[in-house]
């Protein structure tokens, strides 16, 4: 067990940006990976202030798309350190877009992702523990340990399904699919 540990305002960074025509897609909103580009960057950034280390992506666990972001919004995303493991930290983000002409915030995007400190030979290295200061805090470290659990549910269900049981393949009727295996 750590017995170093610091609190959640430790790790909480923001950036904005002005979202220009470059970043759209083709149905001029601004891109989707684009944001995910971002996503990862204040990832890496939240992670690597809270733990002191070098950080690399694990996992993106979570990216909801709530609603488009206009060309000529002022994006701010909002990161956090929400949980922590031994090396591993799952950063919440939060994205906002302003209408910089009327003041309009509206709230496009929730993320999570899994992010693992490395020392400098890559190795993975402990992270300090978190302390949860307020109710909101208590209530993302435990969002996130259900994150965890259904996590390691679906993967150990996968482990025991068998695909190429009939039984298995009769389940698949209920969906939009058409089975042809020859």
């Amino acid at each position: 067990m750590t017995t170093d540990f610091k609190p959640v305002s430790s790790s909480k960074i923001s950036i904005s940006e002005l979202m220009l025509p470059s970043h759209t897609n083709f149905s001029g909103k601004i891109h989707g990976g684009y944001i995910l580009q971002l996503l990862d960057q204040i990832a890496f950034a939240c992670a690597s202030k809270f733990s002191g280390n070098y950080c690399v992506t694990a996992s993106v666990d979570t990216v909801n798309f709530l609603k488009p972001i206009e060309v000529g919004e002022l994006v701010t995303m909002k990161a956090s350190v929400n949980y922590v493991g031994r090396s591993s930290m799952i950063v919440g983000i939060r994205v906002e877009a302003e209408n910089i002409q009327t003041g309009a915030i509206k709230h496009c995007n929730s993320s999570y992702f899994t992010m693992v400190a490395k020392d400098k030979e890559g190795k993975s290295v402990q992270v300090p523990g978190l302390i949860l200061s307020n109710l909101d805090e208590v209530r993302r470290f435990r969002k996130c340990i259900k994150q965890i659990e259904a996590k390691k549910e679906v993967e150990e269900h996968a482990k025991i399904t068998n695909v190429n049981s009939i039984e298995d393949l009769a389940t698949l009727d209920k969906y939009n699919v058409l089975i042809e295996i020859s």
